[in-house]
């Protein structure tokens, strides 16, 4: 079976290597101050051994740029993010660059998220800048059947493949963080279907339950956890900072590629990190 490395976290990543406190636009305020840094973290995941750079371009939507009062930068922001990304892989000399499509609304919360055809709308915007930078589109921490239909519909018809990936809930790692079960998201996909379909930003033991499930498709399969304790309610509500969230401690780059070759024993072909999972993980991977 062929195995694709990709990259860990980049916004947790940049909290941890700037001086700056947390604010609601997350990685993007870091790169619109700090653009070094983002720099320095994909360059840091291709050393470590990861195989893909994933575009900063998560957070950069406008329903969160626009209270900031910087949604004139959308462009701008989404064009420099993938720069970086490619000027990272072109240094490396190898490697892939992904076009990160974030959660419209926010993330984990499937309530906030508009309706499917202006998020079909949004993606495609999105798409449409990035798709001369990018090899593959891999939308985000989706937390719905709606979400991952409005979504597929905007990134799909842009000339490159479509990775979807799926957050579960932590404490049931067979539904989506709706409450719906995968199994009802994988009848809802047919005749949408990406080229991938992932598990992220979840604990490992979650997504080791919801591949469990997954395996049964066809469909190429993909994970990577995220390193918090839970999602707290605090959270989840529009606006707020990662300071609302706590980091594991047993969550040692070992432990996690114990994970990871779980995920692999269900079928699972791509393994990479989400939040607080770092260059050192990334690195015990590739090792393995």
């Amino acid at each position: 079976m062929s195995l694709t490395i990709l990259d860990g976290g980049m916004g947790q990543e940049l909290v941890a290597r700037t001086k700056a406190a947390p604010t609601g636009l997350w990685s993007t305020q870091i790169m619109i101050d700090e653009p070094d840094l983002v720099r320095s973290v994909h360059d840091d995941y291709f050393a470590a051994g990861a195989e893909i750079a994933t575009v900063n371009s998560y957070a950069i939507h406008r329903d969160r740029l626009e209270p900031a009062g910087v949604a004139d930068k959308f462009e701008q922001l989404h064009q420099l993010a993938c720069e970086l990304a490619c000027q990272s892989r072109d240094a490396h000399g190898s490697g892939l660059v992904a076009g990160s499509l974030g959660p419209l609304g926010w993330s984990y919360s499937h309530d906030g998220a508009p309706e499917p055809d202006v998020t079909e709308e949004r993606y495609a915007e999105i798409c449409k800048i990035q798709s001369r930078y990018v090899d593959v589109f891999l939308i985000e921490t989706i937390a719905s059947i709606e979400q991952a239909r409005g979504a597929l519909a905007g990134a799909l018809g842009h000339g490159k493949p479509v990775w979807l990936a799926l957050t579960v809930d932590d404490n049931d790692g067979s539904r989506l963080r709706s409450g719906e079960p995968l199994d009802a998201l994988l009848n809802a996909l047919r005749g949408n279907t990406p080229q991938v379909l992932l598990l992220n930003c979840s604990l490992p033991e979650a997504i080791t339950q919801g591949l469990k499930v997954l395996k049964k498709t066809n469909i190429p399969l993909g994970a990577y956890a995220n390193g918090f304790t839970c999602i707290s309610e605090g959270f989840l509500k529009k606006g707020s900072t990662v300071s609302a969230l706590s980091s594991r401690t047993d969550l040692t780059p070992s432990a996690y590629a114990d994970f990871a070759g779980n995920w692999l024993d269900l079928g699972a072909s791509i393994v990479g990190g989400c939040c607080e999972i770092g260059p050192a993980h990334i690195a015990e991977l590739a090792r393995r």
